[in-house]
């Protein structure tokens, strides 16, 4: 296998991809690690705030006035209330923007340097949210997120890479899940303020987005004071900076040897600088290429971005007013902000394939319940309110669910995508991932909505189906990658019991040339 397995042999003292040979985490370290962490800031911030918004009253009066009607209509069925396609293009205009971002973001991000990537994408958040602050129509709320969208593109690309090129080995698991511990302090920072905006009768929506700034900052800030990445450096020739950018990194004056490594990955990568799309398909990389297209999807048919956007309008659905409906939602972010903390802590003590199978199983008992509870309570037209102690444990069961998804696959996503890659499909990889989630967010924004409408309480009976696969698959395919070195992740693949027919060379056949 080229590139990662080229240098599998040199083990934790020269792992040049991943920091490998040394264990300490420097002060330089723990801050551009926070700061790419950051970028999760940005996601999470919007949406957070956005499923606060989308049932605010003075927000739906300037834009949506006819949901207002529903959410007053005694008759209408509690499943609808909130089924409208120009409040459905409001959310999925950012996931659409996310997904065209992830096209051009992994070749920018490899060409510009993963540190410019996060700056730009801090800037262009900032502006979104400018727009947003300002919106008098819907057309300049769609602008804004467009906006808002190419920035998270960037940003979800660059952030988990940094993370996984500068953390060390011993502790990249804990680093790389940073990313969704930001992305869960921004849902928490979005719903406090919302709780707070929904009480404000005029411009109260204004407050909620506008405070995207906050985040925005944050990163642009952080990113202008953080080194690039040795290997980023590395890449575009700049070798002075990524041995004064190791230096800081670890702390130490002698760096050669693990420069050294850096560098050989680094070349090995211009070698096979075009066709890394193409280079995907080949026989090598077909345990890559898998990983890329299923831990994205399935990281989406978990339902966890639809329970992120829509646990307000869920709980609103069940009978809580709208201010209890985004308090609930702020109790299921503390629920989720202590869940990522503990999955960080252990997931490089346990690994990783322990913590999907023990999320996997909270996940699908959640959701059966939840069918349970909402066919057997609502009914199938939504016409019965729900009683009290139902609706309370409506609110337990998505605390539950958010606990077991902030252990498992809401963390360890972007862990394992990370750092599986080799070095000269990285990029492509990664991209490749980033617009398939992105591409199934933006569906599953757009027609969440009338899903549950149509499926009535069948909409959570159908993401359990998913999840009893995913976690097969798991079980079955996913190799355990803790502690290795992202230089030696060949060997990982090359022990398994199955996709060790595909990394390993086919003796008949002529080794690959590069392109």
């Amino acid at each position: 296998m080229s590139g990662g397995g080229s240098i599998a042999n040199d083990g934790e003292a020269a792992a040049g991809g991943g920091g490998g040979g040394r264990g300490e985490v420097t002060f330089t370290v723990v801050m551009s690690c926070l700061t790419a962490g950051a970028g999760g800031l940005l996601l999470g911030y919007d949406i957070g705030v956005t499923g606060g918004v989308t049932q605010m009253e003075s927000f739906l009066q300037a834009f949506f006035p006819e949901v207002l009607r529903k959410m007053s209509s005694a008759k209408q069925d509690a499943y609808c209330i909130f089924d409208s396609q120009v409040l459905n293009a409001f959310v999925s205009s950012f996931y659409l923007s996310t997904m065209v971002a992830s096209l051009v973001a992994g070749h920018l991000t490899k060409t510009l340097g993963r540190r410019n990537s996060l700056l730009i994408a801090g800037v262009l958040f900032f502006a979104g949210t400018l727009l947003n602050l300002a919106a008098v129509n819907i057309s300049m709320l769609i602008i804004g997120r467009i906006l808002l969208g190419v920035a998270v593109g960037f940003s979800s690309l660059a952030a988990p890479v940094y993370l996984a090129e500068i953390a060390p080995a011993r502790w990249r698991g804990a680093f790389t899940a940073s990313i969704g511990l930001f992305g869960n302090l921004g849902f928490l920072m979005a719903d406090m303020i919302n709780y707070r905006a929904t009480t404000m009768a005029r411009w109260g929506w204004r407050l909620s987005l506008g405070a995207g700034i906050v985040p925005a900052v944050i990163v642009i800030v952080g990113a202008a004071f953080i080194p690039d990445t040795p290997n980023s450096l590395a890449l575009r020739g700049r070798l002075d900076e990524a041995r004064d950018s190791l230096r800081r990194i670890r702390g130490a004056a002698d760096v050669d040897a693990e420069l050294k490594d850096i560098v050989r990955a680094a070349e090995e990568d211009r070698r096979y600088e075009s066709g890394a799309l193409r280079r995907l398909l080949r026989r090598e990389y077909r345990p890559h290429l898998v990983m890329a297209v299923l831990i994205m999807v399935f990281f989406e048919m978990t339902g966890a971005i639809v329970v992120a956007i829509f646990t307000p309008l869920l709980f609103y659905t069940v009978g809580f007013t709208s201010q209890k409906a985004i308090l609930g939602s702020i109790i299921t972010d503390v629920v989720s902000i202590v869940s990522v903390a503990a999955a960080a802590a252990v997931v490089d003590r346990h690994g990783r394939r322990r913590l999907f199978m023990v999320g996997g199983a909270v996940l699908i008992l959640c959701q059966v319940a939840m069918a349970w509870i909402f066919g057997a309570q609502l009914g199938a037209d939504g016409g019965r309110a729900m009683p009290r102690g139902y609706a309370v444990a409506v609110v337990a069961l998505v605390c539950t669910y958010t606990a077991g998804l902030s252990v498992s696959w809401g963390s360890l996503s972007s862990v394992v995508t990370s750092e599986i890659f080799p070095l000269e499909v990285r990029s492509a990889a990664l991209g490749l991932g980033g617009t398939i989630s992105s591409a199934l967010t933006f569906m599953q924004s757009q027609s969440f909505l009338e899903m549950l409408c149509s499926f009535k309480y069948g909409a959570f009976a159908y993401y359990a189906g998913w999840l009893v696969m995913m976690t097969a698959f798991v079980a079955a395919f996913l190799p355990e990658t803790k502690g290795v070195p992202i230089e030696s992740m060949g060997a990982v693949w090359a022990q398994h019991w199955y996709w060790r027919r595909f990394v390993q060379p086919a003796p008949a056949k002529q080794v690959d040339r590069p392109e």
